[in-house]
């Protein structure tokens, strides 16, 4: 095995609930961004473009699709005899079989696959932002400071920062102060969860806090190093990261693509994003139909109109429907003179002719308020809606639901029809 100078391990088994129905079948990572990508598919490149060739991936919910997505790392050029990507599940040890507890744990049952390249340094990802990243600009800094740990941070608006792990640093940018999630932050300078560590360092902690439950870098790897005396730096990011960790940053950051000027670009040269992409056929636009300021993926019928959207690829718009600020995944047949009203509809969906989804008022679902709010109607993955229902705001929908799921013919805003088990 050649020694590697830095590899990356990216965690990405996270279940992302508070994607709700989005995340029922699918880990967070794997969900679709951007009518073509996965959300992984940022980091991985960041990686590639960075010129890191070794990446371990972290998975454990709903491993399924995450692991035929990457395969064995083609798209992203990892495909290597030395290094590459790997997947790496939780595996049963004779003795007991141990789920990864904590990001911290999921790292340190991986000890002997990091051992295995001898690398200086280790670079810890999360599999679920967005974001363009040059990590070698950031091991530049850790090594020109001879630092122990690195943190990626970047500013924050101050009353967010209580939902970070936040630092306070001097002026050489040396980590003063980490408080994760403070009640009362005194900086807003906050992880983006984004870590170096010079190997030695990383390894003995790990291995002092082995035996911690639920072991996670910002609760207790971090504290211990800081403890230790180790040299902690800040490095500071200032371009777009997005954390899409609810379905309302999760429909910005879709639609900020389609703005004028996106701030956050997938077209540049220099930088490319890499994605997993089948061979199919290309768009087709009705003469029709009528499409404004989208974006239409491969294979796609449109004989509607699209405007403000995200449309994956193989979706169908049949005709007198419109579609608006609404992001619509993969292989969804929408039929004829259905309205779509900013509203997100996951992968295999059908929605049967002269639907309406998302009108009416906007009330707190009764399920979760928390996670279905932002006024967007979201149906889960391999969802049917029936022909002619009414479908309000602030709703969910996952399964095969029938006529007789809908009270005279309408799930009133707030409301959801969960009908758990129908593909499972």
């Amino acid at each position: 095995m050649i020694k590697k100078e830095m590899i990356a391990m990216l965690l990405a088994g996270g279940q992302g609930s508070r994607l709700g129905v989005l995340t029922a079948d699918v880990a967070k990572p794997a969900v679709a961004f951007g009518g073509k990508y996965r959300i992984i598919d940022f980091p991985l490149s960041n990686c590639i473009n960075s010129g890191i060739d070794t990446v371990g991936v972290l998975t454990q919910y709903q491993p399924l699709r995450l692991n035929s997505h990457i395969g064995i790392g083609i798209p992203w050029d990892l495909d290597r005899n030395n290094g590459g990507v790997s997947v790496l599940p939780p595996y049963e040890k004779s003795d007991n079989s141990e789920w990864y507890s904590g990001t911290a744990n999921a790292i340190f049952q991986n000890m002997k696959y990091m051992e295995s390249y001898n690398p200086d340094y280790v670079l810890i990802l999360s599999g679920d932002h967005i974001y363009k990243m040059d990590y070698e600009v950031m091991l530049d800094f850790h090594k020109e400071n001879n630092a122990d740990v690195t943190i990626a941070t970047m500013p924050v608006p101050m009353e967010e920062a209580s939902r970070f792990g936040i630092m306070i640093a001097d002026e050489n940018k040396q980590i003063m102060e980490f408080e994760e999630k403070p009640e009362h932050p005194r900086s807003n300078l906050a992880s983006m969860g984004i870590y170096i560590f010079s190997w030695p360092v990383l390894r003995d902690a790990l291995y002092a806090m082995k035996d911690q439950s639920n072991c996670d870098f910002g609760k207790h790897i971090i504290p211990y190093c800081f403890d230790q005396n180790k040299k902690m730096y800040a490095f500071e990011y200032n371009g777009y990261w997005k954390d899409v960790g609810t379905l309302g940053s999760y429909w910005e950051a879709n639609m900020e693509l389609i703005d004028l000027i996106p701030e956050f670009n997938l077209y540049e040269e220099y930088w490319k994003i890499y994605t997993k992409s089948d061979n199919i056929e290309p768009q087709y636009i009705s003469a029709e139909a009528h499409v404004e300021r989208s974006i239409i993926g491969e294979g796609s019928e449109i004989y509607g109109e699209v405007i403000n959207s995200v449309i994956g690829a193989g979706v169908y718009v049949g005709k007198g429907t419109v579609v608006r600020d609404s992001i619509i995944m993969k292989n969804t047949k929408i039929g004829d003179n259905v309205t779509v009203e900013k509203s997100i509809i996951a992968e295999g969906c059908e929605i049967g002719d002269n639907a309406v989804l998302g009108i009416g008022e906007e009330v707190p679902n009764k399920m979760n308020a928390k996670v279905y709010a932002f006024g967007l109607a979201t149906v889960g993955e391999n969802s049917y809606v029936p022909k002619g229902v009414k479908i309000g705001k602030n709703t969910a929908i996952l399964g095969k639901t029938t006529v007789e799921d809908y009270p005279d013919g309408t799930l009133a805003s707030g409301e959801s029809i969960i009908k758990a088990g129908d593909d499972k």
